[in-house]
């Protein structure tokens, strides 16, 4: 059942980015980003087929992405919706003949936004549309940049090439759609239901904890804190809450202790009770073939 609730989910996004390429982008002559636009790039300088480009430029990253983003499950689903969407991309195209709009910021921030949207369910099935997709995981996994900003870095730098060669404006608009679909990557993977990070200093951290408890049902942690100015030691009150449930909490601190400094702070995601379940801790099937080879290993040298 989780596998077909995973292939469905691909399934799904594959038809959402295909249906904003057809009904907004490419009818209206949008440039677009990822493998596809790096490819049209390449094509101006290199007598190669933009579908061969493509399929060359996504062979070493479907096998960086088999190697480090999951094994032969992620080949596996990155592959199902790269077909998937190739299929849905042009059995849809005769349904479109007319673009829905011809105002470009409606074409762009709306084909921007359901596109993104599409990968952002491609991404929660833990698989990828290729091309950027790959990079950007990989960035996230080496080097922590969130999935959302390096696609903007890396369909900014091809809209830059883009823009040498094909002309500004195109590339313009283009960034326009890049950014847009960034926003609904974002907002897909990290929920509808955004939480704020809250720390309450007060001389009276356990009745605003208790209070904190009985009314929201959000756990409290408290923290060690010294004052710089003061030189007293007190307790930093901590907690998590939804955004419908921040009014809620100022409110009891403000009865409570009028006087209590409140640091509110966006948190890109929770995990635990009461938000966003713990991921489960992939098996050695899936963490690709040098790392289960590593364990392998390892378990061949213990034995006397």
């Amino acid at each position: 059942m989780k596998y077909i609730g995973a292939y469905a989910l691909l399934t799904i996004g594959a038809a959402m980015l295909a249906l904003a390429n057809d009904i907004f982008l490419i009818p209206n002559e949008v440039f677009s980003g990822g493998a596809t636009g790096a490819a049209l790039v390449i094509s101006e300088f290199v007598d190669l087929p933009v579908g061969v480009l493509v399929l060359l430029l996504n062979i070493p990253l479907l096998l960086a992405g088999v190697v480090w983003l999951g094994g032969w499950r992620f080949l596996a689903r990155t592959s199902y919706t790269v077909v998937v969407y190739s299929v849905l991309l042009e059995v849809l195209k005769p349904l479109f003949t007319e673009p829905v709009t011809t105002d470009p910021l409606l074409y762009t921030l709306y084909g921007g936004l359901l596109g993104g949207a599409g990968v952002g369910l491609v991404f929660r099935a833990q698989g990828t549309t290729g091309g950027d997709d790959i990079v950007a995981q990989l960035l996230n996994r080496f080097r922590g940049i969130p999935v959302n900003s390096a696609l903007v870095l890396i369909n900014g730098f091809i809209l830059v090439l883009a823009g040498l060669v094909f002309g500004p404006e195109k590339a313009m608009y283009a960034l326009i759609s890049s950014f847009a679909s960034s926003r609904a990557v974002d907002a897909v993977l990290e929920g509808f239901r955004p939480t704020r990070l809250l720390y309450i200093i007060s001389a009276l951290p356990a009745e605003i904890a208790t209070r904190i408890q009985t009314t929201t049902g959000r756990g409290v942690t408290f923290l060690s804190g010294s004052g710089a100015y003061t030189g007293r030691d007190y307790r930093v009150i901590m907690t998590a809450v939804r955004q419908q449930e921040l009014s809620v909490v100022t409110s009891i601190v403000r009865e409570v202790d009028p006087a209590a400094f409140v640091i509110v702070s966006e948190a890109r995601e929770v995990l635990g009770y009461g938000f966003k379940p713990l991921p489960v801790a992939p098996s050695t099937a899936q963490i690709g073939l040098p790392s289960a080879f590593r364990v392998v290993r390892r378990r061949v040298r213990r034995r006397p």
